[in-house]
């Protein structure tokens, strides 16, 4: 058997191989401290529309239920910003995360393969990797496992990595050697930079995200037709929003990722303002084949333009 250390050492060695930023390595335990908080969020409808926030809460608080015989949470952090921006000024705005390829592509991936590794060194085990899209609360996990703070943004914070990274996860069926649960203290105090910039006071007290009136869940997530009360609000933003981001004091001076699946895609940085109005299906369906942006489809692209088009052209 080896030494203990030893695993957990060749394990994060790994990680960082893959690309990872961090890797941290807990008992897939109940999260018990969050589930009233979870709870309140819901209760106040701050989810809007994403019914899926209600459904499978048991198994969003304990991964146990999740993953059958699940003794340990691999939690990772992998860097997605990069200094290059859309060229036109005017342009309809993404957000930075989808400039490549679909991170739930590439953090899968690679968490598939960290778990081959696991395998191939330390005897055979199952596991399932989870990437946003799935009950697992990621900034929660994260937070237990040291990695940073939660933001007034809700963002989770890194005094070494800033917040422009994506989460993932890796639940297994043997037991590893553990790290110490630790909680970062917060590091906000008294800046209001994200609630003072958000154009649709979409951050309330608390550390807490009204969906409703968040950019990112009316172009992304809301199906159907975007709430007229924050019409002339959304800064020409199309997809997601950085805003509350780029105005955080810890994403001063943020490291570029060096991931090629994330590089952005020059085709889509060099789109002008004329040609996001001018866009075809055939080109949307060209362009934005391997990105996130496809997850609002061609039709939820079109809706977002219209609603913000408004902003520049009256």
């Amino acid at each position: 058997m080896q030494n203990q250390n030893n695993i957990s050492e060749k394990i994060k060695s790994k990680a960082k191989e893959l690309g990872f930023l961090d890797c941290v390595i807990l008992p897939a335990t109940e999260l018990t401290e969050e589930k009233e908080h979870f709870q309140n969020w819901l209760d106040a409808d701050m989810n809007g529309k994403m019914g899926y926030m209600e459904r499978n809460k048991e198994k969003r608080l304990n991964p146990r239920l999740l993953f059958e015989n699940a003794k340990s949470i691999l939690i990772v952090l992998q860097n997605y910003h990069t200094h290059k921006t859309q060229e036109d000024p005017d342009a309809p705005v993404i957000s930075k995360y989808a400039y490549g390829t679909d991170y739930h592509f590439v953090m899968k991936d690679k968490l598939k393969s960290l778990l081959q590794f696991i395998n191939n060194e330390f005897g055979p085990c199952n596991g399932r990797p989870f990437v946003d899209s799935a009950p697992v609360l990621e900034r929660a996990w994260a937070r237990r496992a040291g990695l940073g703070w939660v933001g007034k943004n809700s963002n989770l914070i890194s005094v070494e990595h800033g917040s422009f990274f994506f989460i993932g996860e890796l639940i297994l069926d043997i037991e590893l050697p553990f790290d110490q649960p630790k909680i970062v203290s917060d590091h906000c105090g008294n800046c209001t930079r994200c609630i003072d910039a958000c154009p649709t006071n979409a951050i309330v007290d608390n550390r807490v995200i009204d969906a409703r009136k968040c950019i990112s869940y009316q172009t992304i997530e809301l199906r159907g037709d975007l709430d007229e009360n924050l019409k002339g609000q959304f800064e020409n933003r199309v997809f997601g929003c950085d805003i509350c981001q780029d105005v955080c004091p810890w994403n001063l001076k943020p490291e570029p990722h060096d991931e090629p699946h994330l590089k952005p895609a020059p085709k889509l940085l060099e789109l002008t303002r004329e040609e996001w109005y001018k866009m075809e299906k055939p080109q949307f369906n060209q362009l934005f084949k391997k990105s996130a942006v496809k997850r609002t489809g061609f039709k939820g692209l079109k809706r977002n333009l219209e609603f913000i088009q408004t902003n520049t052209d009256e």
